[in-house]
């Protein structure tokens, strides 16, 4: 009886360790889960117009909606975040900016992008780190503005659309 009570024990224990270990490995994407649960109706327009998934998308936004917050003045961006729930999730699911070398140089050619949306090179890293290539921050704006516009007016999407300009 001795031997399988230890049997038990190790099978018990090993059970918990592998729940753990499988806790902190999906904790990233339970932070983009988060994120689309947050905002669902927002990751699911970006995911169909964009066919990517709802990581990419809730990252991608969350980038986008960081840029904006650091251009906005607080009463303006809270106008815009009143228009999106859970705007602060979306925030947090985005990676980090690296800067680098090759950013401030991109920064320079930033007024020659079509469409007046230079500042958007600033997405490059961001947009990188979620799997997708930089070009495809422009794709998200009209997206993203759309919807807030659908949500808060006209008015909050001028304000969002013109801290990506």
């Amino acid at each position: 009886m001795k031997k399988r009570l230890n049997a038990c024990q190790f099978g018990c224990s090993l059970i918990g360790l592998l729940a753990l270990v499988i806790c902190f490995a999906g904790q990233g994407s339970a932070q983009a889960a988060d994120a689309s649960a947050a905002s669902p109706e927002l990751v699911g327009q970006l995911t169909k117009a964009l066919s990517i998934t709802p990581a990419q998308a809730s990252g991608g936004a969350g980038a986008l909606f960081g840029l904006a917050k650091s251009r906005l003045n607080p009463a303006d961006f809270s106008k815009v975040a009143a228009s999106v729930p859970g705007i602060d999730s979306l925030i947090n699911s985005a990676p980090a900016a690296s800067k680098n070398s090759a950013a401030s140089g991109l920064s320079g050619m930033a007024s020659s992008v079509p469409g007046g949306l230079g500042s958007l090179v600033s997405m490059a890293g961001p947009f990188k780190k979620l799997g997708l290539p930089p070009e495809m921050a422009a794709k998200f704006v009209p997206v993203v503005t759309k919807f807030v516009g659908s949500k808060g007016g006209a008015g909050v999407a001028e304000l969002l659309g013109g801290a990506f300009k």
